[in-house]
């Protein structure tokens, strides 16, 4: 635990101004950010006698190793730049709201050409005009259908689109009037972006207008005796008002507004919104949050607006937020809402009618949304933290394991060996900080020998990183360059079911900047997949290193015993333990991201084709000689002349490509295997492989007994 008293600036130094403030760890990681009326009066207020201050407060100061700050010109711009600080260095002491699920929004897609009517989740898109967020996104397809008989606006994907363009037919919503068919040029794309406006405008609450136009047409219609078509008209009404019916109105005078509710104890904080457009509630959503610094009820309130507000323009911010509490000061929060909406904006208290009845409506909401989290966070955090002790009593270790890293090596047959690096803080997982590596300092299968290499690169970074914070003076041996194989980042579009995404990049070095570290953070456990000789590497790895701080365990899979460094005989948890669950499910994850990764490279390695081999050789300029010739077949017998007018092949290029495939042997033949006929001896006209993808019993691990099959 640091004194503040180490890291106090020094009287005089500190501007009496506006700015924000940052306050780092040992690690220079930013844990706090805050904004100031008066840097000096703020930061004073931190460095007093420590039974002064508040729980929170005091453990941050103990916490903190140093403090800097940034001067602004208005309390304007500090409240920006607190924003923008929390976003990108995501203190661990500032309060952060999360959304209890991720709100569907009615999305139209108005920067398309023929916009589209969608369910959309997520970051919001330039050019894309929201409604919502609606409870569900059945609630957003009811209303969607109902509008579409008076609104026929494309709701087809792409790839119907084009399909439908090409063989000149339109999809069924088209043939059954819920669809104008611009893709068969039944509209111009005028007249379909025009339909895409005028549902935007019914849907953000001017909606007199077209139920007033569609009755005088219904009118009419009868009076000339077109009673088909009145009837028509009649029918669409009905499905207006019945999709009005879906938002009740709220409040009689066509408010837009939002309504912000917050619902605390002294450990957390629910808030609530409402959205009402035009009178009615067009959207609900929820936040809870831990109260990780001392905060007021305003300032939940002013950390709300920047949540909902941060990334809102125009419109999207709207005339009035009504709130339990003021931020204090109010002017600063109220300026900037104005500044990103363009024009004025209200912040207040409701006092009165129907504001104030809707405001207690929301408030019960928040109550109700704390009462429920609490409820189902009680048991995971009480088996959470039976795990985490049952497992620091089973190793002996001094306190739980709040961060546990764990390892597992994968391959096929001893070929493209990998290993993988997945971290659990507080007993959840923290994908954001898994990694992969590559095995590249031999060839071949060597369980014991791969996990010593892997963990031996994982915290020589460690070391490095120490060494660049002043943390490491031992003179330690942190020069060797670590390989340059491992992998890191975040794990690119993964899901929630573990769907693999893209590749992850190399990983590099940035600088001491506050930003999340790549190895900078060591964990008080390390697990590895495997038993006793696993172990003993991983172990070994440390000590030649020098770190003896860290714990290390092995989990073998056979009778999930638990094995540490220098014992004879495994550690057995009960089956029913909760700590020996959790290391399962740490162990499972690793295997998961392994096996994950070995599969993405052997795909990659059979994909592959000769002009992979072409150095300086890119995606692009392949697909255009691909494109050019049709095939690898008809490249590989071009001269280098007409390789040459390939657009973007220079001379030299083409002879290196030239070069590359003659010596390249040309592909086998392939054989029908049903009727043994050889089949056209031409090469695939994109990049191919000589054999096709083989097909293997997945294994559980670097630890299984059956060798030659994936691990």
């Amino acid at each position: 635990m640091a004194d503040p008293s180490s890291y106090r600036p020094k009287p005089g130094q500190i501007p009496d101004t506006p700015g924000v403030y940052k306050f780092r760890d040992e690690h220079r990681r930013v844990i706090y950010v805050g904004k100031a009326k008066s840097l000096r009066q703020r930061l004073a207020s931190y460095f007093q006698d420590l039974a002064n201050l508040h729980p929170r407060t005091r453990t941050m100061v103990t916490t903190a190793a140093s403090v800097e700050w940034t001067v602004v010109s208005t309390e304007v711009e500090a409240l920006q730049l607190e924003y923008s600080w929390i976003k990108e260095y995501d203190p661990r002491f500032n309060v952060k709201y999360r959304d209890d699920k991720s709100y569907p929004y009615l999305a139209v897609t108005m920067n398309e050409e023929f916009p589209r009517v969608q369910v959309m989740r997520g970051h919001k898109k330039k050019g894309v005009r929201y409604f919502g967020p609606y409870g569900h996104a059945w609630a957003i397809r009811d209303t969607v259908d109902l509008l579409l008989r008076v609104f026929p606006v494309r709701t087809c994907s792409a790839g119907v689109f084009k399909n439908a363009a090409r063989t000149g037919r339109p999809c069924l919503l088209g043939y059954i009037g819920k669809c104008s068919a611009p893709c068969v040029g039944r509209v111009s794309p005028e007249e379909h972006r025009e339909l895409a406006e005028e549902f935007c405008d019914f849907m953000a609450g001017r909606t007199g207008t077209y139920i007033r136009r569609q009755e005088q047409q219904m009118a009419e219609a009868a009076e000339e005796m077109e009673y088909e078509r009145a009837a028509r008209l009649r029918d669409d009404i009905e499905a207006l008002k019945k999709a009005m019916e879906k938002s009740a109105v709220v409040l009689a005078d066509a408010t837009d507004a939002d309504l912000i509710a917050v619902a605390e104890d002294e450990l957390e904080a629910a808030v609530q919104i409402f959205h009402v457009r035009g009178g009615r509630v067009r959207g609900q959503r929820g936040w809870v949050t831990d109260k990780v610094e001392a905060v007021t009820t305003g300032d939940l309130v002013e950390h709300a607006t920047q949540q909902l507000y941060g990334e809102e323009t125009g419109d999207s911010v709207p005339k009035e937020v009504l709130v339990p509490a003021l931020p204090d000061p109010v002017e600063p929060v109220q300026e900037w809402l104005t500044a990103r909406r363009g024009s004025n904006v209200s912040l207040r208290i409701p006092q009165r009618g129907d504001k104030k009845a809707l405001m207690e409506t929301v408030q019960r909401n928040a109550l109700q949304a704390l009462a429920l989290h609490k409820t189902k966070r009680a048991s995971d955090l009480t088996t959470r933290s039976r795990a985490l002790e049952e497992i620091a009593e089973a190793l002996d270790l001094d306190s739980a394991p709040l961060r546990i890293e764990c390892y597992d090596i994968s391959h096929l047959q001893g070929d493209d060996v990998v290993a993988s690096m997945v971290v659990f803080e507080d007993g959840l997982q923290r994908k954001s900080e898994y990694r992969r590596f590559q095995i590249k300092g031999f060839a071949g299968q060597d369980d014991v020998r791969s996990m010593h290499e892997v963990i031996t690169r994982r915290f020589r970074r460690y070391l490095v990183e120490k060494e660049k914070t002043g943390e490491w003076t031992d003179g330690a041996d942190t020069s060797a360059e670590a390989p340059s194989s491992v992998a890191a980042g975040p794990e690119p579009g993964t899901e929630a079911d573990g769907t693999p995404g893209g590749e992850v990049p190399e990983i590099t070095f940035t600088e001491d900047d506050g930003r999340p570290k790549r190895f900078a953070y060591p964990p008080q456990l390390v697990v590895v997949d495997g038993g006793r000789p696993q172990v003993a590497a991983a172990k070994r790895a440390l000590d030649e290193l020098g770190i003896d701080d860290i714990a290390v365990c092995g989990l073998a899979k056979r009778l999930e015993e638990v094995w540490l460094p220098d014992d004879d005989d495994p550690v057995v948890l009960p089956r029913s333990s909760e700590g020996l669950y959790l290391l399962q499910r740490v162990r499972d994850e690793a295997h998961r991201f392994a096996i994950t990764y070995q599969r993405a490279k052997r795909a990659k390695r059979f994909r592959s084709g000769p002009l992979d081999d072409v150095p300086g050789l890119g995606e692009s300029r392949k697909q255009a000689l691909i494109k050019h010739f049709g095939s690898v077949k008809k490249l590989r017998s071009a001269t280098i002349d007409q390789i040459c007018e390939v657009p973007g092949i220079g001379r030299k290029t083409a002879e290196t490509i030239a070069v590359a495939l003659a010596q390249a042997a040309p592909a086998a033949p392939a054989v029908n295997t049903a009727t043994g006929e050889i089949m056209e001896d031409d090469e695939d006209a994109a990049p191919a492989t000589t054999a096709g993808p083989v097909e293997e019993p997945v294994t559980a691990g670097a630890s299984d007994e059956r060798r030659g099959q994936e691990t």
